[in-house]
């Protein structure tokens, strides 16, 4: 399977400002030196190999959206975020090399920063495509045509034009997408979230977002960690740090890096992404945490197999 990540952050959107731009740029000139590049080329060459990813590169604006590719000539689609709107465009130039139009979503809940990119998905408009939307809500159909209520938007649900359906599954029972077996657990979050498990091949991805897990409620995880079991990949909730979730930030349906590292070694799984970062952190922040992360994975390993933790981004892409 391929994980491929559209939106990364929660929320809500986000973009950088002009200053952050000018600081990153002023920091690569300084890391340069005076040194003279024959081409661009040649100084993004320079940039990759000498400057951290807070400056070369960014971790992006777009709200959670997550394709798994890995199903049987099917698009397979954790959540409808503002990165969506990417991912659409790209399945465009993929179906004209001959992918099915056959998209399957699956959705966490339904705040909108989880499915506000639905209104500005291309395919969604194409009248030879077939959506099919899994959710643990009953309501998620009246969830997506409410943000598209003459009120909210101008383009109305059913001015779409591809074949929609919609399915709700039930907790802890396995069901098939595209040769793909998911399966869902309940999370804690306002209205109720879904982490999805999916499995093919021996292979199996975690996406779990919007979940609150307690730090002195570890005791009650144990769900978690029979559903996280030696998972290839874990995507993991790790929008504030320990500090906020015990103190400012507690009961806003959110986890921490920390806890998201005790579950995934408890688990015994493989790799964890750091994912749904608070929209108000900095590149520099976001690295900051990834790297504290690291180093507080080497900290409580203990006699248990090492955790890679990465840290998610708008375009990171993940073989697993």
């Amino acid at each position: 399977m391929l994980v491929r990540f559209w939106g990364t952050r929660g929320s809500l959107p986000v973009a950088q400002k002009a200053g952050a731009i000018q600081g990153k740029i002023a920091k690569a000139l300084v890391a340069a030196g005076g040194h003279v590049f024959e081409d661009e080329a040649e100084a993004a060459a320079f940039a990759a190999a000498n400057l951290d990813f807070a400056t070369f590169g960014a971790f992006g604006g777009a709200t959670s959206c997550v394709e798994i590719e890995g199903g049987d000539d099917a698009y397979l689609i954790c959540d409808m975020g503002s990165g969506l709107r990417e991912f659409g465009l790209d399945a465009f130039r993929r179906c004209a090399a001959g992918h099915a139009r056959t998209y399957h979503f699956f959705l966490s809940h339904l705040h909108w920063d989880h499915i506000m990119g639905f209104p500005f998905f291309g395919p969604a408009f194409d009248p030879g495509a077939t959506i099919v939307i899994h959710a643990g809500h009953a309501d998620a159909e009246a969830g997506l045509r409410r943000q598209q209520e003459e009120i909210s938007f101008p383009v109305p649900f059913d001015w779409l034009r591809a074949k929609i359906s919609f399915q709700t599954h039930a907790v802890g029972e396995p069901f098939d997408a595209a040769g793909v077996t998911v399966t869902l657990i309940r999370q804690h979050h306002s209205h109720d979230s879904y982490g999805f498990h999916f499995a093919r091949d021996g292979r199996a991805v975690i996406y779990s977002t919007d979940s609150e897990h307690k730090v002195d409620h570890m005791d009650a995880e144990a769900a978690f960690e029979a559903f996280f079991a030696g998972a290839d990949l874990v995507i993991c909730d790790t929008m504030y740090s320990l500090g906020d979730t015990v103190s400012l930030k507690q009961d806003w349906g959110h986890s921490s890096n920390v806890v998201a590292v005790d579950l995934c070694l408890a688990a015994g799984a493989k790799r964890l992404a750091l994912f749904h970062h608070e929209p108000t952190y900095s590149d520099a922040d976001i690295q900051r945490m990834h790297q504290e992360t690291l180093r507080y994975e080497e900290l409580v390993r203990e006699d248990r197999p090492p955790l890679q933790v990465i840290c998610s981004y708008d375009g990171l892409e993940v073989r697993v």
